[in-house]
């Protein structure tokens, strides 16, 4: 799998939907690692445009300079985050720029890219030009367009209405390329209308800080069009080792923002004109709301990520996000729902079994995992648990189905818990005639907590890992069919560590 998030735009700092977005990613990429796939997976910042131009003249600093600033947080985020991308591509890097050009002077070349002049509308917010029937019922312009101006200029346009029916053709042709599938209906309601060429360019009297085009350096290049050949530049188009070993493996994970046009329309349309073959798959998750209302930064309406883990940890960021985003659909943000999985299923359900399981073998084993000695009832419940649970699991992941996933593994290890519960090993500790129940009940809960840890790697980065060094093993398993089978003797005579506080009271 070649992987990759939307490069965010470098006019702000992350918030809770950049930060989603990159644990969504990485939880995916460590999926098909542990599953033996190769992955390579790359993330970014766009740096060009009218709004980063505008964001540095107020800061009273150079564009490139704000752009070094913006990067530097994202790459913070990512670090904080435990992100494992294999490369950052920026739009302002010259193997970038470079592949930009290349691009623009072949569709030049190829008769796709001609200049006119154009009056119209112009979204100075989204640095789009817009038609008269993007305007509401009583006239006005919708709110995301922010200042909508009149503008009569001369432009390069990209001849993107000439592959319409093309793409209408490969959309229908392909009904699992957009997850979830309701994207895919709406992108060919929007393709019942007929698409105007794509204004690929931008005067450098208005705009300076882009890409010049090759063919007219009096014009630099629009930031959409820059921004989406991130995907082809940073593998190194068109004749890198990267490229050819990865591109027919691409899956693109964005927002739904950003599907239509962009993702949707122009990407596909620039990569048949090019004749390369389209991604694999695009999935496109929502937005994450605050009781109901979209985050901005015109209303104040936030969450700061990097306060989240900074207070929570990393982990509990990610679980957090992954457990409560039903994946496609908007989610909810509130501190009181974070607060509830944190001390319940982080802190009370995981946390405290893994902490009372090491002192119970400590105190009445000597820290050494013993041998199962016994199998009833309560051992051959708990492992047919186990059996139908590891069913459940990677196939709620092929399934995009993140959340199930999670649910599904804790369920596992609430499991173990009510198994505890059940054969008492503290009450079982002052039976000297119980020394084999005992034994039997701590190896089948560290069995079971061996196995939720390799199943929760992909999620808690940090805690999944720790959990099997705790228990005597690799800090991390393949998700093969031996790493993945109830053994009663994989752990035996393991030295474990001492308990920790993995998720504290806060």
């Amino acid at each position: 799998m070649y992987l990759t998030t939307a490069i965010d735009y470098a006019n702000g700092s992350p918030h809770l939907g950049h930060a989603y977005e990159k644990v969504l990613a990485d939880a995916l990429a460590r999926v098909q690692r542990l599953k033996g796939e190769a992955v390579y997976w790359v993330t970014g910042l766009d740096e060009h445009g009218q709004k980063v131009q505008q964001a540095a003249l107020a800061a009273g600093v150079a564009p490139q300079a704000h752009c070094d600033g913006i990067a530097a947080g994202f790459q913070a985020l990512c670090g904080a985050l435990d992100i494992s991308h294999d490369d950052y591509i920026r739009t302002t890097e010259p193997r970038h720029k470079a592949v930009v050009a290349e691009i623009l002077q072949v569709l030049y070349d190829d008769g796709l890219i001609y200049k006119a002049e154009y009056t119209g509308f112009y979204s100075v917010r989204n640095e789009q030009f817009v038609q008269p029937k993007d305007r509401l019922e009583d006239g006005t312009w919708p709110e995301s367009y922010g200042e909508v101006v009149s503008l009569t200029e001369q432009n390069y346009f990209f001849a993107l209405s000439r592959f319409q029916d093309w793409l209408i053709a490969e959309l229908k042709a392909r009904p699992d390329w957009i997850f979830p599938a309701f994207r895919r209906s709406q992108v060919l309601e929007f393709l019942k209308e007929p698409l105007n060429d794509l204004c690929i360019s931008r005067p450098i009297t208005r705009l300076s800080w882009g890409i010049p085009l090759p063919f007219d350096n009096e014009y630099v290049t629009y930031v959409w069009f820059d921004a989406l050949i991130n995907y082809i530049s940073v593998l190194g188009y068109p004749s890198g080792p990267l490229f050819a070993q990865h591109w027919d493996s691409a899956v693109h994970v964005i927002g739904k923002d950003i599907l239509v046009p962009p993702h949707a329309v122009y990407w596909p349309i620039m990569l048949h004109a090019l004749k390369l073959p389209l991604p694999k798959q695009l999935i496109v998750h929502g937005w994450w709301l605050v009781r109901g209302e979209k985050m901005s930064k015109s209303t104040g309406l936030r969450v700061d990520p990097m306060e989240l883990v900074a207070a929570y940890g990393s982990d509990a960021f990610r679980y957090y996000v992954l457990r409560e985003m039903v994946l496609g659909q908007d989610g909810d943000f509130s501190q009181e729902s974070f607060d509830q999985r944190y001390k319940s299923d982080l802190g009370n359900d995981l946390g405290n079994l893994v902490s009372r399981l090491l002192h119970m073998i400590a105190t009445y084993c000597g820290g050494v995992i013993p041998a199962p000695t016994l199998r009833e009832a309560p051992e051959m419940a708990l492992e047919a648990f186990f059996k139908q649970t590891i069913k459940e699991i990677p196939a709620a992941y092929a399934r995009l189905e993140l959340h199930k996933a999670i649910e599904e593994t804790f369920s596992l290890v609430r499991a173990i818990n009510r198994y505890a519960e059940e054969r008492a090993p503290w009450k079982l500790s002052k039976d000297p005639h119980a020394q084999a129940a005992l034994n039997t009940t701590l190896a089948t809960m560290a069995e079971g907590l061996r196995l939720a840890a390799v199943l929760l790697l992909p999620v808690l980065t940090q805690a999944a890992p720790r959990i099997l060094t705790l228990l005597g093993q690799a800090p991390s398993a393949p998700w093969s069919a031996e790493a993945l089978q109830w053994s009663r003797s994989c752990l035996t005579g393991a030295k474990v560590g001492e308990k920790p506080i993995l998720f504290p009271r806060k």
